[in-house]
């Protein structure tokens, strides 16, 4: 018997001692067995064998690197070593999140002469509509799910950063659903507007009698969050003075209630958040850095909606879902129209406000884009006669004026920071302090 055959028989032998999906391919990402899971889960036996590995999984035509997609196969002759990935795969429930690892085998001579490949399935994210978690399939959506798939059963710390509404929540919980805590607490911590005695209360509590009103011993969140997650949310809003006190009990795991002496140890998992630029404000001295260098070991940026357009129309079709507000709803084609083109400044939240409002404005099922307060489609001439209906030759304005006007109405209504205007207006941060200073925005009238 050759190095090959047996190599196959010996390989056929053992797929059914994956629990999970299993196949195996040859070199040309053709299948050549699977196992009973892979039978049960996908296929009935024997009527697809020797078909192609991203025929099965995804329809494609041609392997997933020839469409934009990273392939694990490509990966793992080139490395010679496993590859583990996150890709959507066809199943009978539909298009599924699936975690893939991908694992050389290596005949008498060294040399790769077939591939195991085994699946497991994940609760990481929904490709369709759901009532929990995260949903989505654009490529900055599955760019950020990547991140969050290989930290999650980790201990270390995250820190997710973007712009306001984008979700930072929503993250932090999945992170913790997915991580060896799951089954413990997720505390969130609110952090603007803390004082200093009001941080030191809720975060570590409070003895009896420590204070006028403290009739009881109080625990604090950091004790709550033990054995669990710690989920401090806007990092970026507490002041320097109390950067000092977070940053020991990060580093020592050790609290005082207050009024309390004794020293307590709480062992907690820590996610961060927020929409501030932290180096920055580090080079600014308003961010400790080693308290930054503490929280940011693993930092995943949350794309704005304006980057993942592919799922607004599943997003609003999941709010619909979740939301008590649009039972029997549904957004007409006009509707989606409409979000797909509207410019989300407030992000998720933002779409969230919109699909609330169309729910209880719409007295029928459907939604129309009227009911959200957005209008349909127009073109850029009527857009401009709809924004600027005085637009005569006689009123005709300098594009330094229009430019004034333009930045004077964003800087009244623009709700994130300068650096995340500057990002969307496609200009740097410091082009954008300058035209500022030049009194653009300032000399705009009332």
């Amino acid at each position: 018997m050759s190095g090959h055959s047996s190599l196959l028989l010996e390989a056929s032998s053992f797929l059914d001692s994956y629990s999970t999906p299993a196949l195996l391919m040859d070199l040309n990402y053709r299948v050549v067995a699977w196992n009973r899971a892979y039978s049960h889960q996908y296929h009935e036996p024997d009527t697809e064998i020797h078909r192609y590995c991203y025929e099965l999984s995804h329809q494609y035509d041609r392997p997933c690197d020839q469409v934009g997609e990273p392939c694990p196969m490509s990966a793992c002759l080139e490395t010679k070593t496993p590859q583990r990935m996150l890709h959507i795969h066809i199943t009978p429930q539909g298009r599924q999140y699936v975690h893939v690892e991908m694992r050389p085998l290596m005949d008498s001579d060294g040399q790769i002469s077939h591939l195991l490949e085994v699946f497991s399935p994940t609760r990481i994210a929904s490709v369709s509509p759901k009532p929990l978690g995260l949903v989505g399939h654009s490529p900055a959506f599955k760019n950020m799910l990547k991140l969050i798939d290989r930290v999650a059963k980790s201990r270390v710390s995250v820190l997710l950063t973007g712009e306001s509404g984008t979700g930072k929540e929503v993250v932090a919980r999945t992170i913790h659903e997915e991580s060896p805590r799951a089954n413990m607490s997720f505390v969130p911590v609110e952090c603007s507007g803390l004082t200093e005695a009001l941080f030191e209360s809720e975060l570590f509590g409070h003895e009896k009698g420590a204070f006028t009103g403290a009739l009881l011993q109080k625990k604090g969140l950091v004790e709550l969050a033990d054995h669990g997650t710690l989920f401090l949310d806007e990092i970026g809003d507490v002041p320097l003075q109390l950067q000092v006190k977070l940053l020991r009990l990060l580093e020592t795991k050790t609290f005082r209630r207050v009024g309390g002496i004794d020293a307590l140890h709480t062992d907690f998992r820590l996610i961060c958040a927020t929409h501030r630029d932290l180096p920055t404000m580090v080079e600014r001295g308003e961010f400790r850095l080693d308290l930054f260098y503490r929280i940011s070991t693993f930092p995943i940026v949350l794309p704005p909606l304006h980057e993942r357009r592919e799922d607004i129309a599943v997003l609003a079709q999941t709010l619909i879902l979740r939301l008590d507000e649009c039972r029997g709803k549904r957004l007409t084609a006009a509707a989606l129209e409409a979000l797909t083109r509207h410019t989300f400044i407030g992000n998720i939240r933002e779409l969230l406000n919109l699909m609330t409002r169309g729910c209880l404005m719409s007295d029928g099922t459907d939604i129309l884009p009227e009911h959200m307060g957005i209008t349909p489609t127009r073109g850029p001439a009527d857009a401009l006669g709809h924004l600027f209906p005085s637009l005569h030759e006689e009123n005709i304005m300098t594009l330094e004026a229009w430019e004034a006007l333009y930045l004077g109405h964003l800087i009244h209504t623009f709700r994130g920071n300068k650096k995340e205007l500057a990002s969307r207006l496609g200009i740097s941060e410091r082009t954008l302090y300058r035209k500022l200073g030049e009194g653009i925005a300032e000399n705009m009238p009332e």
